[in-house]
């Protein structure tokens, strides 16, 4: 029998809201979202919530590796928009000279796009259980409770849907494949498992996955399945830098019964799991 990875402590999130949007490549009039939490998206809500400001030092969150669960994966939508309309020449948007249009061409039309009704789970780990690394979760967890500024889901529009914090563990992982799902159960299985998507920034070997949970058909999350453009380095808005990183991929086949639906019953489902299971077997491999 394999032995399961070694626990890794760190924070358990919830990132859902009606709207989301981790813009990867928006630029001007075309704003994109990727299909699941970015890390520059996630750790720019922590830095929001511990009430850093722009510029200032990240390199303690970026440490820090995040792992999604995809509860669900959304609908994409595309927003039309529109800029600079009904204002005065000299508040239109600014030329690339840096003139402004006059007021017959002062309206801009953008396309925004965003996930609608998508719900993720979230792990943020450090692998290294030092006292340093638990005083950073610590207080990560602490400004995500009270946080500094409101938070958002990718974009400032896109408030999110409480709760956001699910709790900190010393076995963060372990709980990110056991939480009750946000989804329905599948309507085309009456029993047996669905395969459901995780993604992180590292080898998924480190999951702890349940014998019964691998799929030797699926994504095994051994080796990069592409790469990301979204590990910041400095959020100055004039001074904005990202680094690629790798992406992984892998599929876990989970029960049906862990399908705890939508609204009211998935919040029952996963207060009763948090209160039965987080806070009373951590470090449990059960």
């Amino acid at each position: 029998m394999t032995s399961l990875p070694a626990p890794e402590p760190g924070l358990l999130l919830r990132l859902t809201g009606p709207l989301q949007s981790w813009g990867l490549h928006s630029h001007f009039n075309e704003r994109d979202t990727a299909p699941f939490p970015t890390r520059s998206g996630v750790i720019g809500m922590l830095a929001s919530a511990l009430g850093r400001r722009r510029g200032q030092p990240i390199d303690d969150l970026t440490a820090l590796h995040m792992t999604v669960r995809t509860d669900r994966p959304g609908v994409l939508l595309r927003d039309l928009h529109t800029v600079g309309g009904g204002l005065p020449g000299k508040a239109t948007v600014t030329t690339a000279e840096g003139k402004k249009r006059p007021g017959d061409t002062g309206t801009l039309l953008t396309h925004r796009h965003y996930l609608a009704d998508a719900a993720f789970t979230i792990t943020l780990t450090t692998p290294q259980d030092t006292s340093e690394n638990r005083l950073l979760l610590d207080r990560c967890a602490k400004a995500l409770r009270t946080p500094r500024w409101p938070l958002h889901l990718g974009r400032r529009s896109c408030p999110p849907e409480g709760p956001l914090l699910l709790g900190q563990s010393d076995d963060a992982l372990h709980h990110l494949i056991h939480l009750p799902l946000a989804a329905q159960p599948p309507r085309t299985q009456a029993a047996g498992s669905t395969p459901v998507e995780f993604l992180a920034d590292r080898p998924l070997t480190f999951l702890p996955a349940p014998t019964h949970t691998i799929s030797e058909t699926h994504e095994d999350g051994t080796h990069a399945t592409g790469e990301l453009n979204d590990q910041p380095v400095n959020y100055h808005p004039s001074q904005r830098a990202y680094l690629a990183r790798p992406l992984y991929q892998r599929t876990l086949l989970l029960p049906r019964a862990q399908f705890a639906g939508l609204g009211a019953q998935q919040l029952t489902a996963l207060g009763r799991y948090l209160d039965t299971r987080l806070h009373t077997t951590e470090g449990s491999r059960r």
